[in-house]
C-alpha cells in the first residue's frame, strides 16, 4: 500500500478446518460452516461466499458510477455472479461471469455503466489479469 493510500477497513476472518471447517469474523459477525463444493456437508463453500461478496461490491460500484453518470438505476437491479472452481493438469484455477440485469434501462447506457463499475470495482481489479471474469449485460 502506498503512503498515499487510506485504509478503509480491514475485514479479519480465522477459518479452521479449510473447506470442512468453519469461519468466523473478529466482530462475531460471520459464524459459518464450510463445506466441499457439490459435497454433503451443510455449510457454505469458497467460491460461493467470493460470488457474493464480488456481485455486492460490483453493485455497489454501479452505483458509483450511475450517480457520477446522472443514470437512474432501475429497482429490479440484480447481479448473478457465477465463480467457477477448474482444474487442468492438476492446477486449480477460477473463472467467473457476472451477469447484471438493469431492467428498462437502455441498453448502450447499462453496457457503459457495467463497463465502467467493472473499472471501479476492487473485486474485478483484483481479477484483473488474473482470472477469465466474463460480464455480461442482461
Amino acid at each position: 500500500m502506498t503512503a498515499q493510500a487510506k485504509r478503509l477497513y480491514t475485514a479479519k476472518i480465522r477459518t479452521t478446518g479449510g473447506r470442512d471447517g468453519v469461519s468466523r469474523s473478529s466482530d462475531g459477525r460471520l459464524d459459518i460452516r464450510l463445506s466441499t463444493p457439490g459435497g454433503t456437508g451443510g455449510g457454505t463453500n469458497p467460491e460461493q461466499l467470493f460470488a457474493a461478496g464480488w456481485s455486492a461490491c460490483f453493485e455497489g460500484a454501479i452505483a458509483i458510477v450511475a450517480r457520477k453518470m446522472n443514470v437512474a438505476l432501475p429497482a429490479g437491479l440484480a447481479i448473478d455472479a457465477e465463480v467457477d472452481l477448474n482444474t487442468h493438469d492438476g492446477a486449480y484455477f477460477l473463472s467467473a461471469r457476472l451477469n447484471v440485469s438493469l431492467p428498462g434501462l437502455d441498453r448502450d447506457i447499462a453496457r457503459a455503466v457495467v463497463d465502467a463499475a467493472h473499472q471501479t470495482c476492487p473485486y474485478s481489479r483484483a481479477t484483473r489479469g488474473n482470472i477469465e471474469v466474463e460480464i455480461n449485460v442482461t
